[in-house]
């Protein structure tokens, strides 16, 4: 009898968490918006378009990947499970953004604080890209066949 008042109070707690996290994700992304909107601008006005587009460019893939959460957050409010492809595209977000920023801060840095541009680490790169990309497809083709199975969803009120 306890068992279950104390079990139900804390998927009660559990599903607060959630929401709470889903409303931090939300604020999250409105103050991205707001900062890279006003470093848009202060760049845009000291007439460095270059860092404007980085500051744009690196806000992209910070929405993107709150995006992502939030979508996951959702479909968790909604059905309780959280799917191992979120973190899997997280995953593939932080690379897909080093394999283009790495290139492009080497380049556009004229003052040397960039590292150099190293071949084996972009290599590297490539190949974790390679290897989240197989891992995403394997996870997309159980999903439209209707496979679910343990390994590509987390019931998180188990």
């Amino acid at each position: 009898m306890f068992d279950q008042k104390l079990i139900a109070g804390m998927l009660g707690f559990n599903r607060l968490i959630h929401i709470l996290l889903s409303l931090a994700l939300a604020f999250a992304c409105a103050m991205v918006i707001w900062d890279a909107g006003d470093k848009i601008l202060q760049a845009w006005h000291a007439e460095s378009a270059a860092q404007a587009f980085f500051h744009a460019f690196g806000s992209m893939f910070v929405l993107w990947t709150l995006a992502t959460l939030i979508s996951a957050e959702i479909n968790y409010l909604q059905t309780g499970t959280v799917s191992a492809r979120v973190f899997v595209v997280v995953a593939l977000i932080f690379v897909i953004r080093e394999l283009i920023v790495r290139p492009l801060q080497t380049y556009a840095s004229s003052s040397g604080k960039a590292p150099p541009f190293d071949p084996v680490q972009y290599g590297l790169l490539l190949a974790a890209l390679l290897v989240i990309g197989i891992v995403y497809r394997l996870l997309s083709d159980t999903r439209e066949h209707g496979q679910m199975n343990d390994n590509t969803q987390i019931n998180m009120d188990a």
